[in-house]
């Protein structure tokens, strides 16, 4: 859905409580939107026996998968590795991958769907497996000090000017693009992202935006509306739509119940997560802090100057505050796998942002408790917009500000240079490079918890998804919500830059202070900004500018 189809529902007669909930039939927001639902509305494809037996492992609503079916899943999709290598080619072949071990995940697959691939190929891998918190700090210092001890990797497009500029990567060779599909990437995931001065480095295994989760049976609940009135707010009761929503919400919610149990509001993060966490943050911010006029949201794009102590980011960072006492009891110590993993899919709040695993995990994770119970929309906006430029803040005309933030820009596989001397050895890696990216595993992935959200044109085909088991109503609502983000004109989307992660680090260790009441909301932000500006002068000011326009194609 592009920009513009919600009024086009709206004057159609839609309510949003129709159009988050999915509760409107598809035929009328066809008739409604015009082709404007594209690939979300469009006929089902001719059946694909390979793709729907895919998403039949183990099937939507018969268990969370298990390493044997993330096995047999690497199995199936080895087609296009038998095509183009010979049984045993690899033999004798040793490789080493550093990826992400989070909630089991990511790294955990990988093993198994490179199973089959080692078993026909011959070669092996010994894993490198780093928690969260700890990847940045990893990585950076493989960088820093020049020790590359992997060859393969899964990472984030923005370390790709620290990786890619410093040609610590190998360039990816034509019969990988092929295999892969990458026309079939959705368009904010296309080249520049995994690129680095024209040549391609990245397998693109992912495609990151932070969306809005929220309980429908909470802004569903009389009881809860009679209350809502009762305490003298004027507007209905729903699912907020504004940031300025989301903070009356949470207030009011302190205290409540929801069929005798307690019911939150919003759900912050307080906690550093190795510089993942400054997403959270940003995702509060980027409503506030992206004008629509304006592409840059984080620097001023001719002197690298932080906008993180402008009044949208302050604004942002004392909206936390503000909220934690109405928030869960030690909230100030939930990192973002608390808030949505051990909280929301537990039944813990009722608004959480987070990537899209939210969405495939409430229905295929085993301690989900929301499945039946949980929506999406893009992240709120806000009823006003900081203008840089002019020092003031701004009441838009067309409503309120909303600007998506595509966090990360997706995980990737990397084969890293050091394997170039090889060509047995680097056409392994780029082998199993191409077999994780591949298109019918990505759409696995993408139903299924794994660590990776849709990412792929191919994605946004509702029977596929409906044909596994997930109700038609909440595919459309969740998928929806991530083309939304993705194809937002405003989205803020995440520059690649040289020590992006230093910045986020950086910024976490002073915002846990912050949250934490040692420092008031301005005065955090200030030492960020000082923090920043120093970096920025170590990694070479007049590069970080000249990198960081051409990153928001400027």
């Amino acid at each position: 859905m592009r920009v513009g189809l919600y009024e086009k529902l709206v004057r159609a007669g839609a309510t949003r409580r129709d159009i988050l909930k999915g509760a409107a039939s598809m035929a009328a927001l066809s008739a409604a939107s015009g082709a404007g639902l594209g690939a979300l509305t469009r006929p089902a494809f001719a059946a694909d026996d390979l793709r729907a037996q895919l998403l039949q492992v183990p099937g939507v609503g018969k268990g969370q998968p298990t390493d044997a079916d993330f096995q047999k899943v690497g199995e199936m999709c080895l087609g296009a590795t038998k095509a183009s290598v010979k049984q045993g080619e690899f033999a004798g072949v040793e490789l080493t991958f550093m990826g992400l071990n989070n909630q089991n995940l990511h790294n955990v697959l990988y093993r198994g769907f490179l199973k089959a691939w080692e078993d026909y190929t011959g070669a092996k891998f010994t894993w490198i497996d780093l928690a969260q918190a700890d990847y940045s700090a990893r990585l950076q210092q493989s960088i820093a000090t020049g020790t590359v001890d992997f060859d393969v990797i899964e990472m984030g497009a923005p370390f790709e000017g620290d990786v890619c500029g410093k040609g610590l990567a190998s360039e990816m060779p034509d019969w990988v693009k092929k295999q892969i599909d990458m026309d079939d990437l959705v368009a904010y995931l296309k080249p520049p992202v995994g690129t680095w001065d024209g040549k391609q480095y990245r397998v693109t295994v992912d495609g990151d935006a932070h969306n809005f989760n929220y309980r429908t049976d909470v802004f569903a609940d009389k009881g809860l509306a009679d209350e809502w009135k009762a305490a003298g707010n004027t507007t209905p009761w729903g699912v907020p739509t504004t940031w300025q929503q989301v903070q009356a919400v949470t207030k009011f919610l302190k205290g409540k119940k929801l069929n005798g149990q307690d019911v939150y509001g919003y759900l912050d993060a307080p906690k550093g997560w190795g510089g993942f966490g400054f997403y959270f943050l940003g995702s509060r911010a980027t409503a506030y802090a992206k004008h629509p006029d304006d592409k840059a949201w984080l620097f001023d794009a001719d002197t690298m100057k932080p906008r993180i102590n402008n009044p949208a980011w302050v604004r942002a960072i004392q909206d936390v505050i503000d909220a934690l006492p109405s928030e869960p009891p030690d909230q100030i110590n939930a990192d973002p796998n608390t808030t949505g993993f051990q909280q929301f899919l537990a039944g813990t709040g009722s608004m959480v942002t987070w990537w899209g695993d939210i969405g495939s995990n409430v229905k295929t994770n085993d301690s989900s408790v929301v499945g039946d119970v949980t929506g999406f929309s893009i992240l709120p906006g806000s009823d006003d917009v900081y203008n840089s430029k002019t020092g003031k803040w701004d009441t838009l005309a067309s409503g309120p500000n909303f600007s998506p933030n595509c966090a990360y820009l997706g995980w990737g596989v990397y084969v890293m240079a050091r394997v170039d001397s090889d060509e047995k050895k680097k056409k392994a890696a780029w082998s199993a490079a191409a077999h994780l990216g591949g298109k019918d595993l990505s759409l696995w992935c993408a139903a299924y918890p794994s660590g990776f959200q849709p990412y792929r044109n191919s994605h946004f085909n509702i029977p596929e998804w409906v044909a596994a088991g997930y109700d038609e109503a909440f595919i459309t609502s969740y998928l929806k919500s991530e083309a939304d983000s993705y194809n937002h004109p405003n989205a803020a989307i995440e520059p690649r830059i040289p020590g992006i992660f230093q910045y986020y680090s950086a910024a976490e260790d002073i915002l846990a202070n912050t949250f934490a009441g040692k420092m008031k909301a301005q005065e955090g932000a200030d030492a960020i900004a000082a923090a920043w500006e120093k970096l920025t002068d170590q990694l070479g000011r007049e590069n970080q500018i000249k990198l960081y326009k051409a990153s928001l194609g400027v």
